[in-house]
């Protein structure tokens, strides 16, 4: 399929982000709607992630986006006819220190608030809730019964698949190489298979955003990070296994298949673009599993992957449109948390660019708050 000579609204970027802004832009009536993306769908971050889905966030804004995401993706199957293997089996964050403690009560009092019915728990509770852990250390959780993980795949095609339905039109392998400007108007959009003509262009790029950013002179502050899955070997199925976090470490695990998947933030990793799984974060994640599941330790892995995080300076996205250049939104920058929010994330791009109030106030996740002071940093959790 050659690209056309011109489409009212240009996506860049086709992952799950992309895909829910295509789809959400198609279904209220909006034609000509063009995505690009320079690989397979959903072959940037989001089909390397964890598939988590919670609404535990620390505020409003992002309780308020998780919530409305979560109310989707419980109906996604009969929206889209497509299964996507959601599994509501909790979020179960463990608190080794007290002023984690201290900021989890906080929140789950401002969860509670909005509808959200997460609570605290003591150690003993969190062992019942997760038996494969070690509750030595431990003073508390915070857990969420709604909570849980889906297949990031089916989501990408579910969304991409009704797109199409309404008449959005999906390009892979193609490569946007510049977006042509005049008097801070966009005017095209160029790629290595030809340009198209357009007035709007909406950045859904990921980790590559900041260099979607640089073609029209807007700063969006996101840079990519390595992060790392490995599988486990059989664990008993009927063994409990809700998304359990300790927070103190970043390691978290959760089921997949027979066995688990588990991963770790390294705080020792540079920014880049390689995706090249490396050795240097198993010692690290070793301590944490002997420390916290030693009954995991004689389990053997399976294999892994490794993907990436697109991080902002507070660990929030950025949602908004530009200032200084007519009609280019962005929808970037999730630092982890873009799988999770990107039904309520297409609604609101979608709303923005016909010039609706947005179904939820964006505006603290515009990228001009950077210029100011140090926004609130969300905790940077799966």
């Amino acid at each position: 399929m050659s690209l056309p000579s011109f489409a009212r609204i240009v996506i860049i970027g086709g992952g799950v982000i992309g895909t829910s802004i295509a789809y959400h832009l198609a279904a209220a009536g909006v034609s000509d709607v063009v995505l690009l993306e320079r690989g397979e769908l959903g072959s940037g971050s989001t089909c390397k992630a964890a598939g988590g889905v919670r609404t535990q966030f620390s505020d409003t804004v992002n309780i308020q986006i998780a919530a409305r995401s979560m109310a989707a993706y419980s109906r996604f199957h009969l929206d889209h006819g497509q299964e996507i293997d959601l599994r509501t089996v909790g979020y179960l964050f463990l608190l080794s220190r007290p002023d984690d403690v201290t900021a989890f009560e906080q929140n789950v009092a401002l969860q509670n608030s909005l509808g959200i019915p997460t609570r605290m728990v003591d150690p003993d509770e969190a062992k019942r809730l997760s038996p494969l852990i070690d509750t030595e250390g431990l003073l508390a959780a915070a857990y969420s019964p709604q909570d849980g993980h889906c297949t990031p795949e089916s989501v990408v095609l579910g969304y991409a698949t009704a797109a199409r339905r309404r008449g959005a039109r999906l390009f892979t392998r193609c490569t946007v190489t510049g977006i042509q400007l005049a008097g801070g108007e966009i005017r095209a959009v160029d790629t290595d298979r030809g340009s198209i003509a357009t007035n709007t262009v909406i950045c859904a790029a990921g980790a590559w955003s900041a260099a979607v950013g640089e073609m029209v002179g807007v700063d969006l502050p996101v840079l990519p990070y390595r992060r790392q899955i490995i599988f486990t070997g059989p664990v008993d199925a009927t063994i409990p296994a809700p998304f359990t976090i300790d927070f103190a470490t970043a390691y978290y695990f959760r089921r997949e298949g027979r066995g688990l998947l588990i991963g770790m933030s390294d705080p020792d990793v540079r920014p880049g673009f390689s995706t090249t799984p490396t050795d240097d974060w198993l010692p690290r994640l070793t301590a944490a599993v002997r420390e916290r599941t030693p009954g995991l330790m004689d389990v053997g892995l399976s294999g892994g992957w490794a993907g990436l995080y697109e991080v902002t300076p507070d660990h929030n996205a950025l949602i908004g449109e530009s200032t200084t250049v007519s009609r280019f939104l962005y929808a970037a920058g999730f630092s982890g948390h873009g799988f999770m929010q990107a039904p309520a994330v297409g609604e609101v791009v979608s709303d923005l660019v016909l010039g609706c109030e947005p179904c939820i106030d964006i505006g603290s996740l515009h990228a001009d708050r950077f210029r100011g002071e140090v926004p609130r940093t969300e905790f940077a959790y799966v």
